[in-house]
């Protein structure tokens, strides 16, 4: 994965074999990432690279991040329970996505034409990172082995990545990781899944 924020914008995530080819979806989309890119930098938020993509943060919070995929671009949201949504434009990446939390698009054009509302949820989510206001925790309801939160606490980079998974994706290595027997197996799983978390992807995601 990149490490530098012009490699995005140019090559792509580096994710994937189609890195830094016509055909990687970060040039394809190369206006429209630009566009949002512009709107975030004038929000005065902090770019950053994370998981391979542009991320933004303010007051120490992770605040959105960009990413380009073959049929489409986003920007989405990390506190996105939080988000009241008056103009109904975000979505659910999946359906086991717990909250809307992604604006969806598909041209600059469309980015420009957006680009007040962007700007007004943006701040919004800055708003809440300045005051330290948080989603309300919601309760688990499959059991977290014991593996995986000593693993969190001891590589503070994977916590943040896990973290930062769908709910969808997190249950899916909870899941994994609960069918196996011996803690043994659990800490060999959570080592092997290490990239994929990394990767933003699911335990069943190539």
């Amino acid at each position: 994965m990149i490490t530098e924020i012009e490699d995005f914008f140019t090559k792509g995530c580096g994710r994937c074999k189609r890195f830094d080819t016509p055909d990687c979806s970060a040039r394809i989309w190369s206006a429209g990432l630009d566009e949002l890119r512009r709107i975030c930098l004038a929000a005065g938020l902090e770019e950053t690279v994370k998981w391979g993509h542009p991320c933004y943060m303010h007051a120490g919070r992770n605040i959105v991040i960009i990413g380009a995929f073959r049929g489409d671009f986003r920007l989405t949201f990390f506190k996105a329970a939080l988000m009241k949504d008056p103009e109904g434009i975000l979505e659910r990446q999946g359906e086991n996505t717990q909250n809307p939390d992604m604006i969806r698009l598909t041209s600059a054009a469309e980015v420009i034409e957006k680009e007040p509302i962007i700007a007004a949820y943006l701040a919004e989510a800055m708003g809440y990172a300045e005051a330290g206001i948080v989603p309300p925790k919601v309760e688990r309801d499959i059991p977290w082995p014991d593996e995986l939160t000593e693993a969190l606490d001891a590589d503070p980079e994977l916590a943040e990545a896990f973290y930062a998974l769908t709910p969808g994706r997190q249950r899916s290595y909870l899941h994994n990781l609960n069918s196996a027997k011996a803690s043994a197996t659990r800490f060999n799983r959570i080592a092997k899944f290490r990239d994929k978390i990394m990767a933003g992807k699911g335990a069943l995601e190539r």
